[in-house]
């Protein structure tokens, strides 16, 4: 009997320092799924790991919440017979360029559904070679996505002619 008494704080004691490395662990994973802030990760206790990720989550929470009534906004002004997506004129195109890399996003109607096939054009002839290329349609306008890459990264591209002929181009292609 008293070597049941003797083992039990022992698995207690083993118990217990588990859920601790456990509780850790978790702790390490939360903090690294939230991004980094201003201060640096090391000099934060748990405590501000915590502190952090709860208030990541409640930023989280609010703009989900902001977004799903900005969704049913649009949804009853398309049910009530309002023009969907109200605000957003087409063609509308955005240009990101990081060292090498080209995203491009052209969003239209189906009637210019040509704009697309263009603008592929004035990216190779700019000296950039598309690598991937989608699209989805969303209430009657099109969403086009095109990666690019520059062909010659030493020489580089100058996206400030791109943008400008590629603007161009949308406006009155």
């Amino acid at each position: 009997m008293k070597r049941r008494e003797a083992s039990a704080p022992v698995e207690r004691k083993t118990v217990e320092k588990n859920r601790r490395i456990h509780m850790k662990a978790l702790c390490l994973k939360l903090s690294s799924l939230v991004p980094e802030g201003n201060l640096p990760k090391d000099s934060l206790t748990q405590q501000d790991h915590l502190e952090q990720a709860a208030g990541y989550i409640r930023c989280l929470k609010e703009r989900i919440e902001g977004l799903k009534q900005k969704k049913g906004l649009l949804i009853d002004g398309h049910k009530n017979g309002c023009r969907p997506m109200v605000g957003l004129h087409v063609p509308l195109l955005e240009i990101r360029a990081l060292e090498s890399t080209l995203e491009v996003v052209l969003i239209c109607v189906p009637a210019r559904r040509s704009l697309f096939y263009l603008v592929i054009a004035v990216l190779e002839e700019e000296g950039a070679d598309v690598t991937n290329a989608s699209f989805s349609i969303v209430n009657e306008k099109i969403f086009y996505t095109i990666h690019a890459q520059v062909r010659c990264p030493r020489i580089g591209l100058e996206t400030s002619r791109l943008t400008d002929r590629l603007r161009e181009l949308v406006s009155h292609g």
